[in-house]
Formats: C-alpha cells, sequence, structure tokens
C-alpha cells in the first residue's frame, strides 16, 4: 500500500479565507498542505482545490494557492465532494486512485469526502496535520473514522519519501534541497 506519485492526487479540501480564523490549527495545516503541494508540483502530481460556498466562506487562502500551482478548483455545495457529479467524473477520468487528502473542517467536509471516496473505491490518505476543524476534538474523532472505514493516516513526509522513491536520483536531489532539507532538525547529507 506504498504512494505511488503516478498513481496520486493531492485533493486540498476547503482551505477558505473566511473559514480559517476559526479553526484550532489552522495555520500548520496550511503550512502542511502548502509544503506537500510544492512538493507534489515538482514531482508532477496533480492538485485539486474544493471550496464550499465560496459566496459565503471565501476562496481558498491566497497564499495557498500560491503554493498550489497549477491545479483545479471544484465549487461544491454538497458536503462531499464526491456528490458533485462533475468532480466525480472528472476524477474517474483521470484515472488515479490514490487520494492524498487534508483540509477543513475535518469531521464534516473532509470526513464526508474521505467516505465517498472510499465507497467508490478510491485508497485515501488522511494527510493528518494538515486537516483540522474547530476543535481538535472532532478533527481527531474525524480521523480515527475516516480510518476505520479504510483511509490511512499519514503525514506530509511519508508521503513526499513515498512519492520520490529512492535518494539517488537528480529529481530527489532537487526536491532534497528545495523541500526536505529545510524541515531536517540536524545536517543530512545524501550522497
Amino acid at each position: 500500500m506504498r504512494i505511488h506519485k503516478t498513481d496520486s492526487l493531492l485533493l486540498l479540501i476547503d482551505f477558505q479565507a473566511g473559514l480559517l480564523p476559526v479553526i484550532e490549527g489552522g495555520e500548520l495545516a496550511i503550512r502542511e498542505a502548502a509544503w506537500l503541494a510544492g512538493v507534489a508540483e515538482m514531482l508532477q502530481v496533480p492538485r485539486w482545490l474544493t471550496e464550499q460556498y465560496p459566496e459565503r466562506l471565501g476562496g481558498t487562502e491566497a497564499g495557498l494557492v500560491k503554493a498550489v500551482g497549477t491545479h483545479e478548483r471544484w465549487q461544491k455545495t454538497h458536503f462531499s465532494i464526491m456528490e458533485e457529479p462533475d468532480f466525480a467524473q472528472a476524477l474517474k477520468a483521470l484515472g488515479r486512485h490514490q487520494i492524498i487528502v487534508c483540509g477543513t473542517e475535518a469531521h464534516i467536509c473532509v470526513l464526508q469526502s474521505v467516505l465517498g471516496l472510499r465507497e467508490a473505491g478510491y485508497e485515501v490518505f488522511w494527510l493528518s496535520e494538515a486537516t483540522a476543524s474547530r476543535r481538535r476534538e472532532e478533527a481527531q474523532l474525524a480521523r480515527a473514522r475516516a480510518c476505520a472505514a479504510g483511509a490511512v493516516a499519514v503525514s506530509a513526509d511519508m508521503v513526499a519519501y513515498e512519492w520520490l522513491h529512492r535518494c539517488d536520483t537528480p529529481l530527489f536531489k532537487e526536491v532534497h534541497q528545495r523541500f526536505l532539507k529545510p524541515r531536517s532538525p540536524w545536517p543530512v547529507t545524501f550522497f
């Protein structure tokens, strides 16, 4: 059940400017999502954003949009993005089966989207440090429920290193220099 960059999609759910000020751990969630989105962009992993009722909650936080780079953006009225027929059809047409999910609120839109993705047969990876709610306890319950439904809790580093797969390539060295090395708490040398 290793995560493969050629079969992955990074799905960033409802990181909306109007909602983020009340999200416990929202800044960390944005930072981790932006970091992994940058790695995904270098590795050509598609990045898709969703927005729940943006007329009311605002669009995706501007710094995150910038970090994500080229992406698809989906607006929704259902809490689960899988209930939006255009999204479900586009995802099926994309042909990727491993969905790395993060966003807000964990116990509402993220959880319901994860359950919909699992029902549709996708492998789902819950990006733990980039998924948050107004209350930490609700985010923890949502992750537990998602995992009980077959999702797998992961960290951004886990995903990045599985996408990279090996350390002796020019691509690894480039990603390491730009993204991985700055996160390391100690000096790391690779080849």
